[in-house]
């Protein structure tokens, strides 16, 4: 008998994506596959027609409404990348306390998170997606505290690009060159990204082309029991992260690799399509 959309669930895809890190590097065609599978359930399940609700396996169902942010919508929260980070986080389970969720956006990974059983901190600085984050937590009966500031160098207020194309893609001035479109500029909170280290044993980072930025803030010491996952932006980002991290002695392991440890920069990612880092000065991303 043949299957379609409506017998599959993400609960599905996660467990085929957990059996198989070491297929995970982008340019692959298990996860040009999986990726397409990905799409077509998210557009089935929480695109504009959808129900706005699916189940994630062992994580239970999640309910995600419909919302256009620009060009992009919530369709786009869900891609494979998306899935193995969620997958990753199922797998820590035990391991990790405490998580920070820089760059939260309206939730998903929070929420995710809150399921795993983590006490959780979401930081995002536009008020606009904050306001839904909270929402989206609470119609999950979901736990996070909501940090409204962004995470940057200092305890001190910094500027922020809205950029109304792509709310996705906002980011603190200065992140990303030359931001183009219909943008909109106001002051938000910063939180010393050393502050939130010493909080968390574990940190997603998404936070559009600063994470060079926070990365070279740290020390040796704020990697001794705290791991993060991030995406990169650039290559030069990449660069800075790989010398600097080189030279703390903490280890990266990027997706690209099939999560193999990085030995040049030129191993890790330079943009959303080459996957996640992984970084832990102790431990194996899948062990």
């Amino acid at each position: 008998m043949s299957r379609t959309l409506a017998d599959l669930d993400f609960g599905t895809v996660l467990e085929a994506l957990l059996a198989a890190p070491d297929h995970h590097a982008p340019q692959g065609a298990f996860h040009q596959t999986m990726g397409v599978l990905a799409h077509e359930l998210a557009e089935h399940y929480y695109g504009a027609a959808g129900a706005g609700v699916a189940s994630f396996g062992d994580l239970g169902e999640v309910r995600l409404p419909y919302r256009q942010m620009g060009a992009i919508s919530s369709v786009n929260l869900f891609g494979v990348d998306e899935l193995i980070m969620f997958d990753l986080y199922r797998t820590r389970r035990g391991v990790y306390r405490r998580v920070a969720d820089l760059g939260a956006n309206i939730g998903l990974h929070s929420i995710v998170l809150s399921r795993c059983g983590y006490e959780v901190r979401s930081y995002e600085p536009d008020p606009q997606h904050a306001a839904v984050l909270r929402a989206n937590l609470a119609m999950n009966a979901c736990t996070a505290d909501v940090v409204e500031a962004a995470v940057s160098t200092r305890s001190d207020p910094v500027e922020f690009v809205r950029i109304l194309g792509n709310t996705t893609g906002s980011h603190i001035t200065g992140s990303k060159p030359n931001p183009y479109g219909d943008l909109e500029r106001f002051m938000v909170p910063a939180i010393d990204a050393r502050d939130v280290f010493a909080w968390a044993d574990f940190v997603k980072m998404d936070v559009e082309g600063h994470e060079a930025t926070i990365v070279q803030h740290t020390t040796r010491t704020d990697w001794a029991g705290t791991d993060a996952v991030m995406e990169v932006g650039t290559r030069e980002n990449a660069e800075a992260i790989y010398r600097h991290l080189s030279s703390l002695g903490v280890s990266m392991y990027p997706q690209r690799l099939g999560w193999l440890r990085a030995e040049s920069a030129s191993d890790l990612p330079a943009g959303w399509r080459d996957g996640s880092l992984f970084v832990s000065a102790e431990r194996l991303p899948w062990a």
